[in-house]
């Protein structure tokens, strides 16, 4: 059955002629079914919005409400909320402009899946001009990165009787309610649904996030406030503060106990020239970690080596690592697959850290980052920033859309990449087995890697077997190594790779569930298919 929609809007002194173009855009819809929109004046003081809304034309689905006095975003929601009589409630802003489509699609979405309770779409931003730009294509519900700040942001539409459970709009959050919201809906709502579809238009002003956030300080303390808060209640002990990039929260999780992280290093002792110097890589990988002192853990390196490795390279590791070594002798044909089973079989830590040997730490405290991360249950892997030597991104995630690569391949190493998306933690389709850490038992669980690809795609293999096991991946920019990658002995793929990643996997690397189809296939930089990067004046 199709459901009936309540658009809420709240209203305080929004320049009228955006008001004007936001009311419009309701009554414009294409939808032939039961709504109506919910308009509540929060006690506006400009006489051009109080003359238009004066003016309005009495029609049976409009309805303008008038509080006495200003009360603030959340009040006015709440007060819209209360007065909404519709199964499903739509966030509209004073000075945004739904697309003509948008409750139509919504309502297709509904009937199609009848159980779902949040929905959110895409959306892009309204110039001052009236012009369209910037087209923000989401991925699927990222728990992960929705912490990190509001990227699902518009349109979002959810059930009212799961809101009305929640008590409305939490008191206190003006400015960051929608966010506020949306971790409360998550705390309650199995999965937020999406639609990879532009449904609304987001006016760039001076006074909203899209136009220049650094120019509401409040709100981005109130974004703090709202993340503790839902962390608490979720049992996530973490301190929580501003991070460099507007609109973006920092998340430091507690790291509890002081566990034993197991980092299993398979090397034959490769030896390359790096920034001028001649080096044995995992000499410097391992004196990196243990350089890197950490009293929130414990490290222990097992090193896989291979038979006929040069004695030094042993020597120096014991030389390095001292006690905190074990050594794992690799006779066998190689296989990394196969090593990593048997580095992570002589482990004895609760996580393990995957490493390669051409490898450097780049950032203190990285493995903790990873650990704290990884000690939510339903989080079966944690993935870093990878650098090339030149500083420039050799790892931002897997991405499966129309090709396996690395994300943002190539990008400057400290770009926030587009809306922010490096400079956040967030779920990832996959992420590469040159470093990255999972809970031992999980390891365990899922049967390790796949000695059927013995070179390539093995930590593809992984993610998508971790996946399909219930956990989440999550891709943090707190964590980062510079992987010296061609700089050891590289591997050609053999087609019995490619065929076997096909055979278990074919179904899933042309969806990548954290990317979206509006984006190009084949390309690593979140570039648009032709004609989705502008529109004509509204």
């Amino acid at each position: 059955m199709t459901p009936r929609f309540s658009i809420l809007t709240s209203v305080f002194n929004p320049d009228p002629s955006h008001l004007d173009a936001c009311l419009a855009s309701v009554a414009s819809q294409t939808f032939t079914g039961v709504f109506e929109h919910v308009v509540v004046d929060d006690a506006s003081s400009l006489p051009g919005v109080r003359s238009l809304l004066n003016g309005l034309e009495p029609l049976p689905w409009r309805r303008v409400l008038r509080r006495p006095a200003n009360g603030g975003v959340v009040a006015a929601s709440n007060d819209a909320l209360s007065a909404a009589t519709g199964d499903v409630i739509v966030l509209l802003d004073h000075d945004d402009v739904l697309a003509p489509e948008a409750l139509a699609r919504l309502a297709e979405f509904f009937d199609a899946t009848p159980d779902a309770e949040v929905v959110y779409s895409d959306h892009d931003l309204l110039r001052w001009d009236d012009r369209l730009y910037s087209p923000v294509y989401n991925p699927d519900f990222s728990l992960e990165r929705l912490r990190n700040h509001n990227y699902i942001t518009h349109l979002v539409a959810a059930r009212r009787s799961v809101v009305l459970d929640l008590g409305g709009f939490t008191v206190g959050t003006d400015g960051a309610q929608d966010h506020d919201l949306l971790l409360r809906l998550a705390e309650r709502v199995d999965t937020f649904h999406h639609i990879p579809e532009i449904l609304l238009h987001w006016r760039q002003s001076t006074t909203s996030f899209s136009g220049d956030p650094e120019t509401n300080n409040t709100a981005f303390e109130r974004e703090v406030d709202v993340v503790a808060a839902h962390l608490g209640r979720c049992g996530i002990d973490a301190d929580v503060s501003k991070a460099a990039n507007p609109g973006v929260v920092r998340i430091e999780r507690s790291v509890h106990g002081k566990p034993t992280v197991s980092v299993v290093i398979p090397t034959r002792g490769t030896r390359g020239r790096i920034w001028g110097v001649e080096r044995i890589f995992v000499h410097d990988a391992v004196a990196s970690l243990l350089a890197d002192v950490d009293d929130r853990i414990r490290l222990e390196i097992i090193a896989v080596i291979d038979s006929g490795t040069d004695p030094v390279v042993e020597r120096g590791l014991r030389q390095i690592a001292g006690d905190a070594l074990r050594v794992v002798d690799y006779t066998d044909p190689f296989n990394f697959s196969d090593k990593i089973n048997r580095g992570v079989a002589d482990a004895t830590g609760e996580y393990v850290l995957l490493l390669n040997d051409d490898t450097e730490l780049v950032r203190s405290g990285s493995i903790a980052e990873m650990v704290g991360i990884a000690q939510s249950e339903d989080v079966g892997m944690v993935g870093a920033k990878l650098l090339f030597e030149d500083g420039t991104l050799q790892h931002g995630g897997h991405l499966y859309h129309g090709t396996i690569s690395h994300a943002f391949l190539g990008w400057q190493g400290d770009h926030p990449g587009p809306h922010r998306i490096l400079a956040v933690e967030r779920e990832c389709a996959g992420v590469t087995a040159a470093a990255a850490l999972l809970r031992r038992e999980v390891f365990n669980r899922i049967g390790g890697m796949n000695i059927d690809l013995p070179a390539n795609y093995n930590d593809v293999d992984l993610s998508l077997t971790v996946r399909a096991a219930g956990y989440r991946i999550v891709w943090t920019p707190y964590a980062s190594w510079y992987h010296f990658e061609q700089k050891s002995f590289d591997h050609p793929i053999a087609q019995s790779e490619i065929d076997e990643i096909e055979r278990r996997w074919g179904d899933y690397l042309g969806h990548d569930p954290y990317s979206n189809p509006n984006l190009a296939p084949g390309r690593t930089d979140w570039l648009e298919l032709p004609l989705r990067s502008g529109a004509t004046p509204l």
